[in-house]
């Protein structure tokens, strides 16, 4: 090849990896598909990932998540909730199985057994109620998380309920869940899978021209306090658990959305 046109070339290629180097470095990205939420992606999984403190983001068809060797579970798990995703559904409950796409492996499911603790679902099957591979991919084990089974089955059940009713007032929301995985916390199991004491949900409606977001923090006990009671800035759970979440919002739009922790706008 002519040299006129060699130099050229090899500097759109180097351009390029220093691109993908600065966008992507530190993080190992697998299981990376087309669709989240049954929707065709490319740009969509990417905008909307959070920031990964481990490096190691699996994306799945229907949801994606960073997963915490250390703490055998996942630190966050992220995925789009649209009207028709709430579906009710007879499906037959899969066997818990470990997530191969995680390089490490993801925690056996026995860890959980006589442990006193739920396996809780950070996707529940119920947002995947619309398609039975997308309800099976909730049954990783890379997606639960060890929950009081009264504060699983309780106030966490009741904001679940009422996200699955944004999605549909709103005609869709992203949604970012998690335990947090600081402080000293005990653990179950013979891989040791720490208990979180505190767990975050985060959900963003973008379907208006005036996009807003709303954030809980809940400690993993029941309570019958009102969800309303639980909301706390995004710019807090950020604080506590070192994940910078929706990165890629204009910064200030990102700045008045994750500052705030009003309930201005959301149907309780």
């Amino acid at each position: 090849m002519n040299r006129k046109y060699l130099y050229p070339i090899l500097i759109v290629l180097v351009t390029i990896g220093f691109y993908y180097i600065e966008e992507f470095a530190g993080s190992t990205i697998t299981g990376a598909s087309t669709e989240i939420g049954g929707d065709t992606n490319s740009k969509l999984n990417f905008f909307y990932l959070p920031t990964s403190t481990t490096g190691v983001v699996v994306m799945h068809n229907y949801y994606s998540l960073s997963y915490s060797e250390k703490h055998e579970q996942a630190e966050w798990v992220v995925y789009e909730l649209k009207k028709e995703h709430v579906a009710k559904h007879d499906f037959k409950r899969p066997y818990f199985e470990k997530d191969e796409k995680v390089g490490t492996s993801s925690a056996d499911w026995r860890n959980y057994k006589k442990s006193g603790y739920d396996r809780g679902h950070l996707c529940p099957a119920g947002d995947r109620g619309f398609k039975y591979e997308a309800f099976e991919e909730t049954f990783l084990t890379s997606n639960i998380t060890p929950q009081n089974h009264e504060f699983n089955s309780g106030i966490w059940n009741d904001l679940e309920q009422k996200v699955r009713y944004w999605a549909k007032t709103y005609d869709g929301v992203y949604v970012a869940t998690g335990g947090v995985l600081s402080g000293d916390l005990k653990s179950i199991g013979y891989e040791a899978v720490s208990v979180p004491k505190y767990f975050y949900k985060i959900i963003l409606d973008k379907s208006s021209r005036n996009p807003k977001m709303i954030a809980f923090l809940m400690e993993g006990k029941n309570s019958n306090r009102p969800l309303e009671e639980f909301v706390v800035s995004v710019d807090y759970i950020e604080k506590r658990t070192g994940i910078d979440f929706f990165p890629k919002l204009e910064d200030k739009i990102e700045a008045r959305l994750e500052g705030s922790s009003t309930i201005k706008g959301w149907k309780f």
